[in-house]
């Protein structure tokens, strides 16, 4: 271009150049991106205003440095491509870095006395360099050369300066733009992240059931991040092995729970995460050059990007969530990492809140020392079974078979309860070898338990578990070192009709297996019309008994206690007598275990002991001599330390002499809590209340009572005395010395000959009692033998 231009030629550039740059500034509206204004600048704007190379730079303030972004000029010798050598230019270098820190433009004639100048593939002669400014903050540089010498005037500094400004203000509005929409974008994400989180920590605590929660949880994920391929695997240490109760593949919902074996497990990318117990973010050159070093193995289809997080449930169970992008275009971020990391927490709490949730369902519905369903469970199984009778065929019916094992309460007493227990377990091992799995087998407390044996259509079906049942108990058990032989007593029972009650069908399978115990040990019997029989006067009597305490039935007689040497009466044993309304009189064994089994024998024997204690005060204030009345109460008093308050009301009451109503318990009466007990003898002491232990010998916990509790008073059981024939009997003369050793009272029940009598006065027995001084009478005959003896 000519330095010196005539006036018209000079006009009619300068007109030129004002309408590229109102052209310009028109474009700038419709420009968006800082990528289409940099190339619209350099290819439109400053070629056609006679620029013939031109380089933008844009600032990085951070590392005070240029970086070229775009450019025009003579194309290099070979192609068609423009490029310049240095990309990227420090703010301490050349003129574009002078120009860059001291924000001011530079026009220089001939660079070659210029030191900053830096030389580029096309050496140039002369240089114009103008800053991007916005608001006094650097943005960049606007960087001519050109190969003539003083080729650039103070009317190309103008119009660049111009360039310059409104590309300045331009980049800034982009920018400006760019970050406003970045941060509604990032507000939007994080604000969609947000009520992601909250769904999946609502979902942890309010899914009751995994698998739902697992697919609402895929559901909420896919809206953060893409999953081609989805999964969730459990482990368990004990078994070794992975199941995948979740997965997607390729979009696709696999409903079949995977499990993976011991074999296959190991040369897996989630075993070898569950192992190192991190995340692991693989590109898919990353993934291959682990399965290179040996860690795992391909399975399936490679992806294009790994994503998995390991997470804990407790210490047996572990497990694994990984998501697979199959897409070149997306890969995984440590965002979505942190993300993932997250959700495997919540899913580690929703399957160990299930796994409570199960463990306190089996707990509650199983029993803890045999791991058997319990009565509540099987009372459930037995119900549904009932119900589903009404679509079974007509010969189809169920059974239940009541056990009770023999002799355990003496394993139990004799060799302690580890070993009962060990026992016990065993015992079930064998016979839950022995049914069907469709059959229910159930602890119902103690050493009872049931088999529900659903859709039976031959009772043969029945004789065979029996049978199988009984085979399998008839080796002995080495238990813990011990030699124990296992038998049960069974009793079978029968419903056919989906109108029948689950616990009718228990309360008869009960009746037939008491009936089969009753007939000694390994017997089975089948519920039948005669145990059906007294099973309603059992319940009749159950009906009737409150009724008759409160009506006044019940009547005490008075059996007297003596000396054996002069026949003395130093007591009574009050013993019940029931006169029902329209039964007539009813027998003490017809309605005591009744009373017993409902637990109205704790009313029954308060009322008795208040019958007792009236009589008592009644002789005492007609001045009649008298010691005691003993009277029989269950050991059900003995759990609770209210019968002390009891106890103590009726003396107060009455007016009583200490000493003179005490209380009588039979060995076999078995009391529980033995230290609870010795608490409510031992608050019974103020009252001088004495403790007689009926039926000594009899039981397997007599030396257990002997040693725990503060007993007085032993009373051979009549069994013992029926069989003297000879001035000395071995174990009357054992249990004599005991209770003198022990300093203990000893009466002989059930004298009933003169033979008896005579070797009880060689022995040093004090005191009997029996029909041979006198039967059980009422209160009236009981005074003249107060009055006037036997």
């Amino acid at each position: 271009m000519p330095k010196h231009l005539d006036t018209a030629s000079a006009l009619e550039v300068k007109t030129d150049q004002l309408h590229i740059i109102n052209q310009f500034s028109s474009s700038l509206m419709q420009l968006d991106t800082i990528e289409e204004l940099l190339e619209y600048v350099t290819s439109h704007v400053v070629n056609r205003l006679g620029f013939i190379e031109c380089v933008i730079y844009l600032a990085d303030d951070e590392a005070r440095t240029l970086k070229e972004v775009a450019s025009m000029g003579k194309t290099n010798s070979g192609d068609n491509s423009y490029y310049i050598d240095r990309t990227e230019i420090s703010f301490d270098q050349g003129i574009t870095g002078y120009v860059a820190s001291t924000g001011k433009p530079l026009m220089i004639g001939d660079v070659r006395h210029e030191k900053r100048y830096i030389a580029d593939a096309r050496p140039a002669l002369s240089e114009l360099c103008v800053p991007l400014v916005y608001k006094e903050k650097i943005l960049g540089v606007i960087d001519c050369e050109h190969p003539q010498k003083h080729y650039y005037n103070d009317a190309h500094l103008e119009i660049l300066s111009t360039v310059a400004h409104l590309l300045s203000a331009k980049i800034d509005q982009v920018r400006t733009v760019k970050n406003l929409k970045q941060t509604v974008n990032q507000l939007n994400d994080a604000q969609k992240l947000e009520n992601c989180m909250l769904q999946i920590a609502n979902l942890t605590y309010q899914s009751s059931e995994l698998d739902s929660f697992f697919e609402s949880l895929h559901a909420i994920i896919t809206t953060l991040l893409r999953a081609d391929n989805f999964f969730i695997g459990l482990y368990d240490k004990k078994c070794d092995v992975l199941d995948i109760v979740y997965i997607i593949e390729e979009g696709v919902r696999s409903n079949a729970h995977k499990k993976i074996s011991k074999d296959l497990l190991k040369d897996t990318a989630s075993y070898y995460l569950l192992t190192t117990e991190q995340s692991l973010l693989f590109n898919k050159e990353e993934f291959q050059q682990h399965i290179d070093a040996g860690h795992f193995k391909m399975v399936g289809r490679q992806a294009e990007s790994w994503l998995g997080v390991p997470f804990k449930v407790n210490d047996r169970i572990s497990g694994v969530i990984a998501v697979q992008s199959y897409s070149d275009r997306y890969h995984y971020s440590e965002h979505d990492r942190a993300l993932l990391t997250y959700v495997s927490r919540q899913i580690s709490m929703a399957i160990d809140r299930q796994l409570s949730r199960q463990e306190l369902e089996h707990r509650a519905l199983h029993d803890e020392l045999t791991g058997l369903a319990n009565r509540s469970l099987l009372i459930e199984r037995i119900k549904h079974g009932i119900l589903r009778l009404a679509r079974a065929n007509k010969e189809t019916q169920h059974a239940l078979l009541y056990l009770d094992f023999d002799r355990f309460k003496s394993i139990n007493d004799s060799l302690g309860h580890e070993v009962g227990d060990h026992f016990l377990v065993r015992i079930c091992e064998l016979i839950q070898g022995t049914i069907r799995n469709t059959d229910t087998f159930a602890r119902l407390g103690g050493d009872e338990f049931a088999i529900f044996m659903e859709n039976i259509t031959d009772k043969q079906q029945i004789n065979d578990a029996l049978e199988r049942i009984q085979t399998a108990l008839a080796d002995p058990l080495n238990i813990d070192g011990h030699l124990l032989q296992a038998s049960t007593s069974i009793g079978v029972a029968f419903c056919e009709s989906e109108n029948d009650k689950a616990y009718k069908l228990l309360q008869h399978a009960d009746a037939a297996m008491y009936e089969a115990k009753s007939s000694g040990r390994g017997h089975v019997k089948f519920f039948n019309n005669t145990m059906r029989k007294k099973l309603k006067t059992h319940a009749d009597i159950e009906n009737d008994l409150q009724h008759g305490i409160e009506h006044n039935e019940f009547e005490l007689y008075y059996q007297p206690i003596f000396t054996i040497q002069e026949a003395q009466v130093i007591g009574f044993e009050a013993l019940v007598r029931w006169h029902h309304p329209t039964k007539g009189f009813v027998a003490p064994n017809d309605f005591i275990p009744v009373a017993e089994d409902t637990g109205q024998i704790i009313n029954l024997d308060l009322h008795l002991l208040d019958l007792a204690a009236q009589q008592i005060s009644h002789w005492y204030q007609h001045g009649l001599p008298f010691t005691r009345v003993t009277v029989n109460v269950s050991s059900r008093h003995f759990a609770s330390l209210d019968f002390v308050a009891q106890m103590h009301a009726l003396y107060k009451k009455y007016q009583l002499p200490l000493g003179s109503l005490c209380l009588e318990i039979t060995e076999s009466g078995l009391i529980g809590n033995l230290e609870l007990a010795t608490k409510i003898i031992k608050g019974l002491a103020p009252l001088e209340v004495k403790l007689c232990l009926d039926d000594f010998g009899t039981g397997y916990s007599a030396l257990g009572y002997l040693h725990q509790l503060p007993i007085h008073i032993l009373k051979i059981d009549k069994s013992f005395i029926d069989h003297i024939t000879k001035s000395h009997n071995p174990l009357i003369d054992a249990i004599l010395s005991l209770a003198q050793s022990l300093q203990l009272d000893v009466v002989a029940e059930g004298i009933e000959t003169e033979q008896q009598l005579a070797i009880l006065k060689q022995t040093p027995c004090k005191f009997g009692q029996g029909f041979l001084k006198a039967r059980p009478m009422p209160a009236k005959d009981a005074k003249n033998v107060i009055l006037h003896g036997l």
